[in-house]
């Protein structure tokens, strides 16, 4: 696996700058980004290991670090996504327990020391800020609701934990979540997640000494690593009152795990905080796609139910994995299922969440959810040419063209436009995406899409295939869906420079921006170069404008010299093009190229699985199932958690 040259020289130049600023303190900016969620331990090791031993059943920590997801930024942002959702950070209770080990993050016992197993504060210090550099958003999860004990309820040691170190400051004595009844508040706040072996005893969030040590630590938080989104773990869990002050401190957008079903009860948390993980879509959206007699029509209600509910669905996060549900290929191997289900996630409303080895159909081989579920990623060699990895690609630049081409594009609820037993069709602005659970082996299939928005004889092209089509009289399509494939259709004449399907792109090579501030140093004009291989000669002009817009500041004296290269124009197969950029005032600014190239073979999709065989016969005795809330029934499949 070879990907071009990253910007060291910009970070270490970056990082002397001074304090790290966030990129982002708004939920608006938020809107538009698409997220890549990843596990910290498993995604990338230091070393670059991509043999390194990770039996998921083990339940302990594999070795993965905040510079190994720094060195495989070029894979996240190689797919479109430019915000990177990481575990929580902080350091962990340790040992071996009845359930593992604290790999995952989240039986936190000292807010103020970082999990030394993922490195060091300088380490994450540069991961930040090498993805600002990039123009990418760094979104930190969080656990405020308890801390984690080997050991009976009755041994904990409170002076053991930083900063709260006062049986006063717990909700005491222990009782167990009773998820049956999610109206009895009173149990689901104050009573503690986790069991007589490994209780996780429950601050007491109600209190002004606990809120506001946690708006303190939180506010220095974001500002010490340049945080610029905060994704909340167990927010039902927590009193509902914690949350204003809180999110005051953080000034960041913020996204809370209300894992139950029925949109009312989900949707009720935006009240709260600005997004919650519409997990009142999941569970019908899986069911829908996991099999060929799925329910298309829960699905479509829900679409309608969750809108009708939630105050803002662009702040909602579209997901249908992660590190606590079912691995979706463990449900079906179908990889036109999988096709399905991704698009429906990344088109549908809110922000796209994909979680690590989703793209590479990852299928928690052992198991279904948690322990399974989280395995190493570097067992895929990173392989770019994975089906859904390239899905998730085409998926990426759609959307983005989408926002870009369409103002309202974001604001505009999905509107489910054609419903049959086995075809969903939705309209999104000016997309029209259609998705099915016929399967790999199903039949062709030719349904007329109504509702599209379509002028007559407007051409669409499939942004999947690059087919194209032209609209009825009366703005309809009639759309063929073969093997079961998904469609997503936008107006030819508006696919601008997105590089879809034949369309120019001004950033073909380009995808990554350089953006870091320093409030405190002033750079006077410096000459970079940075050397990426690259087929052609790559000039871009970005105005001083537009990396306002970028940086959501005021820039001012940008200044963007003439790009200069060392490979010649008529020569596209030199080994590597060096782009010069002038830095002017307080602003860095470059672009680099960040193409991959790779030679692993398709085969590498399931790599893992001969990596992990010896998953397959080791049940978990650790692994303590947690029922989930509910209020209404779930799909069989659905998991359980115990870890948070």
């Amino acid at each position: 696996m070879h990907f071009s040259s990253t910007t060291t020289i910009l970070a270490a130049l970056g990082l002397a700058l001074g304090p790290l600023q966030t990129l982002a303190a708004t939920a608006d900016q938020w809107r538009s980004r698409s997220i890549y969620q990843v596990l910290t331990d498993r995604y990338a090791r230091t070393d670059g290991s991509t043999t390194a031993t990770c039996n998921t059943a083990d339940v302990d920590y594999c070795g993965g670090s905040f510079q190994g997801i720094e060195s495989h930024l070029d894979y996240i942002q190689g797919m479109g996504f430019d915000a990177v959702w990481i575990s929580p950070i902080t350091a962990q209770i340790e040992g071996d327990t009845p359930y593992g080990y604290a790999y995952h993050g989240y039986w936190q016992k000292d807010l103020y020391s970082i999990n030394s197993h993922f490195g060091t504060a300088d380490d994450l210090k540069s991961l930040s800020q090498a993805m600002h550099l990039r123009g990418m958003y760094l979104m930190v999860d969080i656990v405020v609701n308890h801390n984690g004990w080997n050991g009976a309820p009755d041994t904990v040691d409170y002076s053991s934990f930083t900063p709260f170190n006062e049986k006063s400051q717990y909700h005491t004595p222990y009782c167990a979540i009773d998820y049956s009844d999610l109206s009895n508040t009173t149990n689901i706040e104050q009573c503690w997640i986790g069991d007589q072996n490994v209780p996780l005893p429950d601050l007491r969030t109600e209190d002004t000494d606990v809120r506001t040590t946690y708006q303190t630590w939180i506010s220095g938080l974001i500002s010490q690593y340049g945080i610029d989104g905060l994704r909340l773990d167990t927010v039902i869990q927590v009193e509902k009152g914690f949350w204003s002050g809180f999110g005051a401190a953080a000034g960041v957008y913020m996204i809370g795990e209300a894992n139950a079903d029925g949109a009312e009860y989900v949707c009720n948390y935006q009240n709260y905080i600005p997004g919650v993980m519409n997990y009142a879509q999941y569970f019908p959206l899986v069911d829908a796609f996991s099999s060929t007699s799925g329910s298309i029509s829960n699905l479509a209600n829900m679409i309608n139910s969750v809108k009708s509910e939630c105050n803002d669905m662009s702040l909602v996060g579209s997901f249908s994995e992660n590190h606590d549900q079912p691995r979706f290929a463990s449900l079906t191997g179908d990889m036109a299922l999988a096709r399905n289900i991704m698009t429906y996630t990344m088109l549908a409303d809110g922000i796209p969440i994909i979680y690590q080895g989703q793209e590479q159909h990852y299928n928690a081989l052992g198991g279904s959810t948690d322990p399974y579920n989280r395995e190493a990623l570097w067992f895929s060699d990173y392989n770019t040419d994975a089906n859904l990895y390239e899905l998730a690609t085409t998926l990426n630049k759609a959307r983005k063209q989408a926002i870009a081409d369409d103002p309202s594009y974001l604001s505009y609820n999905a509107i489910p436009s054609y419903t049959d037993e086995h075809v969903l069709a939705v309209r999104k602005g000016k997309m029209t995406f259609v998705t099915s659970n016929l399967g790999a082996d199903g039949a062709d299939t030719t349904v007329t899409v109504d509702n599209t928005g379509y002028a007559a004889g407007t051409s669409v092209t499939d942004l999947l295939t690059c087919d194209t089509l032209t609209t009825a009289s009366d703005g309809s399509i009639s759309v063929t869906l073969s093997s079961g494939q998904p469609r997503a259709f936008y107006p030819s004449g508006s696919l601008g420079s997105s590089g879809l399907c034949g369309s120019s792109d001004s950033a073909r090579d380009v995808t990554s921006t350089t953006l870091a501030t320093s409030t405190s140093t002033t750079v006077s004009d410096t000459t970079l170069t940075t050397t990426s291989a690259a087929d052609t000669t790559v000039n871009t002009t970005v105005s001083a404008t537009t990396l306002s817009t970028a940086l959501g500041t005021t820039s001012t004296s940008i200044t963007l010299a003439p790009s200069s290269t060392s490979a010649s124009a008529s020569d596209p197969t030199s080994d590597s093009t060096s782009t010069t950029t002038v830095i002017s005032t307080s602003t860095i600014f470059t672009t680099t190229t960040v193409r991959p190239t790779s030679t692993a073979s398709s085969s590498n999709n399931n790599k893992h699985n001969d990596k992990n065989n010896n998953n397959n016969n080791k049940k978990p005795k650790y692994f303590l199932p947690r029922p989930r809330p509910r209020i209404a029934n779930k799909p069989k499949y659905q998991a359980v958690k115990f870890r948070a």
